[in-house]
């Protein structure tokens, strides 16, 4: 008998019909002799509906009432599939994440999870009861609902798993596992029939869709036993997905690369004329991290005549907060201005064997080059190169690396 958690999308459990799939998917491993955890999403396009609402009463909603709002797509859902299990003759109880008790901190909107009182899921699983959880939500101490940010419902049940000790987490979504490109893209995709943590983690940071990056560097830090599979399948097949695995095996020294990644949800800001001294990129984005921004690529130009220009990139989401904050700040130093814009994207290369091959940096920027597309940042570490180019690149970009570094060709 294995403890399995099982985690479904939005897309998943996009309707009244892929809700009793799910069920019936749940209910054949529960047959096994299996305990089943199930994480759902709410239904595809409710979060953006209730947020879109939101807006529609307040411009930037109070992050209290939306968390309080927005939770109530995954309350839904829970109780409609702990219904779906109960019609086909399967015990299953349905919890909030209040309910069961995932404590968070008190960051409305991107809530992180302190501690999971698993005692009420043990108790119902050894009563053989199929246990369905909300993603995605949480509790403060003082008792408010929390949410835990865009993609929350994979890293709840990830956590779960860690919490209950799970002999395997699967996160069930609209694609068949984790592919070297997005296939809708690149129609010459393949998928990848395991992944390393490492590599799993910079896709997850670098756009790919699969997994949130919070639940990835879970499941690395907690040894979660990770597995991507497709939801859209017949309840009856079960497919082998991609196995997110620890160790990188014989064959990864042939596997130069592992995937492109690329995101549109970047956002640069460029600011001009900053003095050049020690302290500065702190004066710069130390307001910029108390407003709860990510900051994700950073580039300081060569200073002249004292001064430099500073740039960096945010979440789109954040592009109009961060502006607003860095205002003042423009002021304080002295800078010159700021100079923005949306319309640009990123688009990574991927691959644990970089760290024993040159020449992936060249190849990459020479493949670029001969499209014609401009390279506006670059960043690097031990297993991943990301370029900021302009936006109406990006898909071309991913076509041309993808064939560059031979990822249309089976292994």
């Amino acid at each position: 008998m294995a403890l399995i958690v099982q985690k479904y999308g939005g897309t998943s459990v996009g309707s009244a019909e892929r809700i009793k799939n799910v069920a019936k998917r749940v209910a054949r491993w529960h047959a096994r002799g299996n305990q089943v955890v199930v994480v759902v999403s709410a239904m595809s396009g409710e979060t953006n509906r209730l947020i879109a609402l939101a807006k529609e009463i307040q411009q930037l909603p109070d992050p209290r009432e939306l968390d309080v709002m927005v939770s109530t797509g995954e309350q839904v859902t829970i109780g409609l599939l702990a219904m779906a299990l109960k019609d086909i003759g399967v015990k299953a109880r349905s919890y909030t994440g209040a309910q069961v008790r995932i404590l968070t901190d008190s960051a409305y909107t991107k809530a992180r999870i302190l501690k999971i009182d698993e005692d009420r899921m043990r108790a119902d699983l050894n009563d053989g009861c199929v246990v369905v959880v909300a993603g995605f939500q949480g509790v403060d101490e003082q008792g408010n609902i929390t949410t835990l940010g865009r993609g929350g419902s994979d890293t709840t049940g990830v956590a779960l798993a860690a919490a209950l000790k799970a002999d395997e987490c699967q996160i069930y979504t609209d694609v068949d596992g984790v592919y070297t490109a997005d296939p809708r893209i690149v129609p010459e995709a393949r998928r990848l029939k395991t992944i390393t943590f490492e590599e799993m983690l910079e896709m997850a940071s670098l756009g790919s869709k699969v997994l949130q990056i919070r639940s990835v560097e879970f499941a690395g830090k907690y040894k979660v036993r990770l597995r991507v599979l497709s939801s859209l399948s017949s309840p009856d097949v079960e497919g082998e997905g991609t196995l997110i695995t620890f160790e990188e095996d014989e064959g990864m020294e042939q596997a130069i690369i592992s995937g492109i990644a690329s995101s549109r949800d970047e956002a640069k800001i460029t600011i001009l004329g900053v003095p050049d001294r020690p302290g500065i990129a702190y004066q710069i984005l130390g307001p910029v991290g108390d407003a709860n921004v990510d900051v994700d690529m950073i580039v300081q130009n060569v200073g002249h005549d004292g001064l430099t220009d500073f740039s960096f990139t945010v979440q789109r989401g954040d592009y109009q907060k961060t502006l607003k904050t860095l205002e003042p700040v423009v002021k304080h130093i002295s800078a010159r201005g700021i100079v923005s814009g949306e319309k640009i994207a990123k688009v990574s290369i991927v691959g644990v064997g970089m760290r024993s091959h040159a020449g992936i940096a060249s190849t990459a920027f020479r493949t670029l080059a001969e499209e014609g597309i401009n390279i506006e940042m670059i960043s690097t570490s031990e297993i991943k190169i990301s370029v900021v180019i302009d936006e109406k690149y990006t898909e071309l970009a991913v076509r041309v690396l993808h064939k560059a570094f031979g990822l249309d060709q089976a292994s």
